[in-house]
């Protein structure tokens, strides 16, 4: 063999090498593992859905970014009311749950939490000229709108239960966020459990006539950790699929891709630190 011929062996060993590193991680078949994200489409701006039923929100974004971190995975979202997508997950049929959710005990249970993806404060909204309602205590007897099963709803039926003699009477409803904002600014309703970051973008947006309560820890406690999370099916796939979005997260918050999605959103940064 003479020199022109084994250097043309190394080169073609070279350029095959190269190729095998280009190549994206895949199953053992040669296909992509394909994950679907559930969402209710709303709260906005974390979910939100268009006339178009296009998907769109800080939470979609997210997840955007992340699976872009994972050439393993390719993904696909489909609308489903809010128990729909619980139920989706139990049955392992959506694999990943995008719905600004929250830490839950019970929850905590039956899924698998990521990584927080979002850090906030939880406050009550309450309308400008309202002097009644100071604390998390002043809101027996007090009407708000909430949709089932959120953080939330669920701290105020655990207050209820120690509450029975006056509890707060809750409406609940599907409705998007700026209506039930609206209402509680003309009255309607007396009061809101909501993230700060989305009050204060809503309230100066829509110039909504509603103030900000601070909660303290303890009242905070009552909600949750001040974090929400994606929420992943305890499929045969679970375990793995939770670490490697892990990956995708710790990816985008180093990258500053967490943080320029909050800015679009919030106008400020709440990527987890």
């Amino acid at each position: 063999m003479n020199i022109k011929q084994i250097f043309t062996l190394l080169l073609t060993g070279l350029l095959l090498l190269s190729g095998c590193d280009n190549q994206q991680p895949q199953t053992g078949n040669g296909e992509k593992k394909h994950v679907v994200i559930a969402t209710s489409g709303s709260p906005s701006p974390f979910v939100t859905v268009n006339q178009n039923g296009e998907l769109s929100g800080y939470d979609i974004d997210v997840a955007k970014a992340i699976f872009a971190e994972l050439p393993q995975y390719s993904i696909s979202f489909e609308i489903a009311e809010f128990p729909s997508v619980l139920a989706g997950l139990d049955s392992d049929r959506y694999q990943v749950g995008a719905n600004n959710f929250a830490m839950n005990e019970q929850r905590q249970e039956k899924y698998f939490y990521t990584d927080p993806i979002f850090l906030n404060q939880y406050v009550i909204a309450v309308r400008a000229n309202d002097q009644s309602i100071k604390s998390f205590q002043d809101l027996k007897g007090k009407s708000t709108e909430t949709p089932p099963g959120l953080n939330y709803t669920t701290a105020l039926e655990n207050f209820n239960q120690s509450n029975q003699d006056n509890p707060v009477k809750i409406q609940y409803s599907e409705a998007d966020l700026l209506p039930v904002l609206q209402n509680v600014a003309n009255g309607k309703y007396d009061f809101q459990l909501i993230d700060r970051a989305m009050l204060e973008q809503f309230i100066k947006q829509y110039q909504l006539k509603l103030k900000v309560i601070e909660l303290s820890k303890a009242d905070n406690d009552r909600i949750g950790s001040p974090y929400s999370y994606l929420l992943v099916s305890k499929g045969n796939q679970g375990s793995e699929l939770t670490q490697d979005i892990n990956q995708g997260i710790k990816k985008i918050i180093h990258n500053g891709k967490l943080a320029k999605i909050s800015q679009q959103y919030f106008g400020a940064d709440y990527s987890p630190k």
